[in-house]
């Protein structure tokens, strides 16, 4: 392999990921993509989504080709990171690509996942409507699985227990994929976060939490009931359940932590 490692942490929608991608541009040492091949997969003359992007917010230039060869080049002058969801890229999974990435899940209790969507769909105006697929609890799984019968085993971390104790876990993560562990980076300024907002750039719908925040503090875990869902999404609960328990077997413990 040549060039600096480039760091992928596969993540479903709504699970912290863009928080947890915050953290990591903190740092300084990294170079960051957010969601480089959602660009391709919503908005390029390949995409796969469901939905076409309107003609507007269409992207000729966004390939999956040209995207991926912009983050090895990126990895050619640092060590990179990317934040991505799997159903993104499975049509890529290949030995060279699969190869070159240095893996890491984030993945979240389905419910919560579902509860946000409910949220963010009624502050956009949005029926409640989408593809399992593009949840991608199904795609994480498969990703999970296919690394793992090549011999690896990617770490898992949780977003419960990354909110619940961000200082640990963060330190746990670092750890686990070989990167030191700042402390700096867990702590910011509340502000607009345009480097986080390829899409629709609507950020008081996406990321109002990200943006009025100052950092990875604490929180209490709390518990959502699936049947307070309303039924279009409490019909998906099962499924992802099913996903989400099999990597959250493999998930990061703070005694896992060497140094």
């Amino acid at each position: 392999m040549t060039g600096h490692p480039i760091y992928f942490l596969w993540a479903t929608p709504r699970s912290t990921s863009t928080a947890f991608e915050w953290m990591v541009r903190q740092r300084g040492d990294l170079a960051c993509f957010h969601e480089p091949f959602g660009m391709a997969w919503y908005q390029g003359p390949e995409a796969h989504a469901p939905r076409r992007a309107p003609a507007d917010r269409q992207r000729p230039e966004a390939t999956f080709e040209k995207i991926w060869s912009d983050i090895q080049k990126a990895a050619e002058k640092r060590p990179v990171f990317v934040k991505d969801m799997p159903h993104h890229t499975d049509h890529l999974w290949n030995d060279a690509f699969l190869d070159r990435i240095t893996h890491s899940f984030l993945i979240r209790d389905p419910a919560k996942v579902l509860a946000s969507l409910h949220r963010s769909y009624l502050k956009a105006g949005m029926q409640d409507g989408f593809e399992a697929h593009e949840i991608s609890f199904g795609p994480q799984q498969s990703l999970f699985d296919l690394l793992r019968a090549r011999g690896q085993t990617p770490p898992v971390l949780d977003s419960d227990d990354l909110l619940e104790d961000p200082d640990t876990m963060v330190r746990t993560y670092c750890d686990a994929i070989g990167i030191p562990f700042i402390r700096e980076s867990l702590s910011w300024k509340p502000g607009a976060r345009d480097d986080v907002l390829w899409y629709d750039g609507n950020d008081e719908i996406w990321h109002a939490s990200l943006r009025d925040s100052d950092g990875l503090k604490p929180i209490p875990r709390k518990h959502v009931d699936p049947g307070d869902l309303p039924e279009n999404l409490n019909s998906h609960y099962e499924s992802f359940m099913s996903h989400y328990t099999t990597l959250h077997a493999h998930r990061l413990r703070p005694e896992m932590v060497t140094g």
